[in-house]
This record gives structure tokens, C-alpha cells and sequence, in this order.
């Protein structure tokens, strides 16, 4: 046992490390080649780079393993990268008003409006400004905290649970979108297999290293992994959703006429023959 303990030491943080990579970067490039992010939740970049940005400037305070921190910054930079690549592919909206460049409108109909239509903007620069927002406050407060131990520990700790409490909920927006849909299009498969294996091997890391591993760390990472396995269960259930039938697949409708037009023009035919018997007697 001692030795799965100890190559689990050196694998998992590399793995951490590589994760954002290995879970997004090909979902980005489907996104990328489709010319769309339809069935992608717009949620999941939210919560990861408020996430991560949150334990980026936990670390400060807590000191945890620095595979984590450096997971953290590859995770944002991951983040920014999809968030831009969605942005650019969104489905056009159902109306075709001319307020497509309002930032607080609605994307769609179907969906529930929150308050100031948050994360739901139709332009793409607000989602920039609140990232950009959020990240100017985070350094404000570090830089007018940190001078103050007795303070800044409790704040430290506060952003720490915040950040790893959002984390811990990344898989629930794709949960209610594919609950809503019955269908799991548009999200892809190899991003949930790396969630799945990245949970299994945090979970032994967690619990058996020997650096420091915050206990918020395991707790969300616990809730987390079983958000993943029922996301799993989707999958299995829901798949891609009904197959969609193809144009080319559907009856003629020139086979469906033709005969329908035969038959008319052949009672036209013996109606014409008998007025004109008729008329010769």
C-alpha cells in the first residue's frame, strides 16, 4: 500500500496539473470546428474561473500544495480561452429584433431570466468586465488585508470555502441542462471520463498524502465527485438524445403526388368520354 501511496504522490499532482488541459481542450476544439457551442453550458466558465480565482488568492493565507495553485492558474487560463471560444459560437437568438447588441437581454425565450439577466448577455463584453471586476477586487483585498493577521486569516479561510463551495457545484448546470433537454448533445464525453478519473485519483490524494491538503479541499471534493457520478448516469441515460431524422431518409413527397395526380386526370379522362357519347346520340 505504501508504494500506490507514493506513486500516487507523484501522479496525481501532475495530473492536477494537465487536468485543465486534458478535461477542456477538447471540448473547446469541438466547439471551434462546429462553428457552435449549442448544448454547452455558458455556466461552466463561470463557475471554474470564479473558482479559481477565488483559491488563487486563498494560497496566501493557506499554503496548500503548490500543484493545486499551479492547477488554479492553468485552470483560468483554460477557462478564458473557452469562455472566449463559446462566446464567439453562441446559437443566434429566436428573435430577430435589433437589440442583439444589448447587453441585458435575453438569450432565449425558454430560459429563466435572472436578476439583471446575470451571465445571460446577449454581447460579450460583460461577461469580460465582470471576470475583469472580480479579479481587481480580489487583488484590492488582498493588498488592504494582508497587512492585518487577525483579519486577513478569517478572510483567507472565507474565500477559501467560497472558492472550493462554487467548484464543487460545476457540474450542476450541465445536470439541469441535460434533465431539461434529455439529452447530453454538445457536452462531450471526454470531458466527462476526465472529471471521473480526476475525481478517483483526488479523492486517494486527498486522503492519504502527506503535504498539506485543507479539509474544505476534501469535503467539496467529495460533493463533487458524486455530481460527476450522477452526471455519468445521464450519459448512459440520455445519450445524445432521439436520432433526428435525416431529410434524405423521408418519403418523397414527388412519389406520394404523382399517383393522387393519376387518378384525378383519369376521371377527368372517362368524364370527358362520356359527356361526348352523350352528345353523338
Amino acid at each position: 500500500m505504501s508504494w500506490l501511496t507514493t506513486l500516487s504522490g507523484y501522479l496525481t499532482p501532475g495530473f492536477l496539473v494537465l487536468s485543465p488541459l486534458l478535461s477542456y481542450s477538447d471540448q473547446a476544439y469541438s466547439m471551434h470546428r462546429a462553428k457552435s457551442s449549442a448544448g454547452f453550458s455558458l455556466d461552466i466558465p463561470l463557475i471554474m474561473l470564479v473558482a479559481s480565482l477565488l483559491r488563487i488568492f486563498y494560497y496566501p493565507g493557506a499554503k496548500f500544495d503548490i500543484a493545486l495553485l499551479i492547477q488554479s492558474l492553468v485552470m483560468t487560463v483554460m477557462q478564458v480561452v473557452l469562455l472566449k471560444i463559446a462566446l464567439d459560437h453562441r446559437p443566434a437568438p429566436s428573435s430577430k429584433g435589433g437589440d442583439a447588441a444589448v447587453p441585458f437581454a435575453k438569450i432565449n425565450e425558454r430560459e429563466r431570466q435572472r436578476p439583471f439577466n446575470f451571465w445571460q448577455w446577449r454581447s460579450p463584453k460583460p461577461y469580460w468586465q465582470f471576470i475583469m471586476s472580480l479579479f481587481v477586487g480580489l487583488v484590492a483585498c488582498e493588498l488592504l488585508l494582508s497587512p492585518i493577521p487577525s483579519v486577513y486569516q478569517g478572510y483567507s479561510s472565507l474565500i477559501g470555502y467560497i472558492g472550493l463551495a462554487v467548484e464543487a457545484i460545476l457540474p450542476l448546470p450541465q445536470i439541469i441542462a441535460n434533465a431539461k433537454s434529455r439529452s447530453c448533445k454538445g457536452f462531450r464525453f471526454s470531458v466527462l471520463a476526465s472529471w471521473l478519473l480526476g475525481d478517483s485519483m483526488k479523492m486517494f490524494w486527498f486522503f492519504t498524502s502527506k503535504t498539506t491538503i485543507p479539509w474544505a479541499f476534501k469535503l467539496c471534493g467529495i460533493f463533487q465527485a458524486c455530481c460527476d457520478s450522477f452526471l455519468g448516469v445521464q450519459y448512459w441515460m440520455y445519450g445524445k438524445g432521439p436520432t433526428e431524422i435525416k431529410e434524405h431518409e423521408l418519403p418523397s413527397t414527388a412519389t406520394w403526388a404523382e399517383p393522387k395526380a393519376d387518378i384525378f386526370a383519369g376521371g377527368r379522362r372517362r368524364g370527358t368520354s362520356v359527356l361526348q357519347a352523350q352528345k353523338t346520340t
